[in-house]
């Protein structure tokens, strides 16, 4: 028998969700099995990753750090499904990503994967509330849907009373937050952010890290890729690459944000 979803679906004109796109699959939200990374560049090939395997669950907080050429851009392309490895295995959500087209992997981007970037990459002339929308628009939301839920998201991040503001009126911690209820549009299980808050200074580092953790204890799972400690230190999990290989992987304890030691501190 046809389940009642997808006949409703189809009465109404629409394809059913297809298998890659269903989530809570596995618990185990993020699986890599002997990831190896090879770039041919003519003349030599360069191993970028090496035997990667690892395994982030759902809910996790997780740094990823390393130096320059360390790995760990080229694994977070791989994680962001905008490149894919030459042996092994990336399964997202329970699904191997190797199988899938170029887009189907589009698809996974834009439902699965919500992106903040170090450079903020929002359209300069649109308004914030429209920046959000993006990812709904092309999901094929319906214009009221979109706007409620942009609405909604700016809200979170406290950007509501910008929402009609241009990227140039805003400052650099304020894009940053538009771009992560960006992010959020479609309710991604997994939120992937490359060096966020590498053009931003202390004090809004603190600000879009604060955040990150709020997302993570409301039950989002938040990869930070970065080269600094401190900002490592909010994540409950750092992992370490060097010559694209893991030398490390442990717990950590996160640190509180400045706002919240002086509380905790006088609760003491």
């Amino acid at each position: 028998m046809i389940p009642y979803t997808d006949r409703l679906a189809g009465l109404l004109g629409r394809r059913k969700t297809p298998p890659y796109l269903t989530e809570n699959l596995s618990e185990d939200l993020i699986v890599l099995d002997r990831l190896v990374k090879i770039y041919d560049t003519g003349t030599i090939k360069v191993l970028g990753l090496k035997k990667i395997s690892l395994t982030i669950r759902r809910g996790e907080f997780v740094a990823i750090m390393g130096k320059s050429g360390s790995g760990k851009s080229t694994l977070m392309n791989i994680l962001g499904c905008l490149d894919q490895p030459t042996l092994g295995h990336y399964y997202l959500d329970g699904v191997d990503t190797a199988s899938l087209s170029p887009d189907e992997l589009s698809e996974i981007r834009n439902h699965k994967i919500g992106f903040v970037f170090q450079s903020f990459n929002l359209i300069s002339r649109t308004s914030a509330l429209k920046n959000v929308e993006l990812p709904m628009t092309y999901a094929r939301k319906s214009k009221r849907e979109r706007r409620e839920r942009a609405m909604e998201l700016l809200k979170r991040v406290g950007l509501e009373a910008r929402a009609d503001h241009m990227p140039n009126e805003l400052s650099g911690g304020q894009r940053q937050r538009v771009a992560i209820a960006r992010a959020l549009a479609n309710d991604p299980p997994l939120i992937l952010a490359d060096e966020p808050t590498g053009n931003l200074d202390t004090a809004a580092s603190e600000e879009i890290m604060e955040l990150f953790s709020r997302l993570h204890q409301d039950g989002a799972t938040v990869v930070v890729v970065t080269h600094e400690e401190n900002i490592a230190a909010f994540t409950e999990r750092i992992i370490r690459f060097q010559d694209g290989e893991v030398v490390s992987d442990r717990k950590n304890r996160p640190a509180l944000p400045e706002s919240r030691r002086g509380k905790e501190e006088i609760s003491c």
